[in-house]
C-alpha cells in the first residue's frame, strides 16, 4: 500500500464554551476568526495553526500535572515575564505547579495547560 502524506489540518480542543475559548486563543496568538457557532468555533493563528474549540457535553477540564495531555508550547520571544502577564490579561491563569523556571505553565479558560518559554526548539 503506498504511503500517504498527511498534513495537520488543525488542533481541536474540548470545552463547554467554544466561542469564549476561541476568542481567548485569538487574543493570545493573533490571527483571524474562521467561524463561530454554538457547537464549535475556529480560528487561524498568525503562525497558520488552525484551532477549533469544540463543545463537549459533560466536559471535565484536565488536571495539571497529573493528566496526560497534549498541550501548546508558546515562544515568549525573549520576554517570559511579559508574555506570561499578557496571557493572564487575555484570561489565562498561572498553574500552581511550576516544575521548571525556564517554562511557565498556564491554564486557558477551559482549564487546558499550555507553556510559555524562551527555550525554542532548534530542530
Amino acid at each position: 500500500m503506498p504511503r500517504t502524506h498527511l498534513a495537520v489540518a488543525g488542533t481541536s480542543i474540548d470545552c463547554t464554551e467554544p466561542a469564549e475559548l476561541a476568542r481567548f486563543y485569538l487574543a493570545l496568538l493573533g490571527g483571524e476568526l474562521l467561524w463561530e457557532n454554538p457547537s464549535n468555533s475556529g480560528i487561524r493563528t498568525q503562525a497558520g495553526l488552525n484551532i477549533v474549540a469544540q463543545k463537549v457535553a459533560n466536559y471535565i477540564p484536565p488536571v495539571w500535572p497529573s493528566t496526560p495531555i497534549v498541550h501548546f508550547d508558546l515562544d515568549a520571544g525573549g520576554d517570559l515575564a511579559g508574555s506570561v502577564s499578557y496571557a493572564v490579561e487575555c484570561g489565562a491563569t498561572e498553574a500552581a505547579d511550576q516544575p521548571d523556571p525556564r517554562w511557565r505553565v498556564l491554564l486557558d479558560p477551559a482549564g487546558h495547560p499550555f507553556c510559555i518559554t524562551t527555550e525554542v526548539y532548534d530542530g
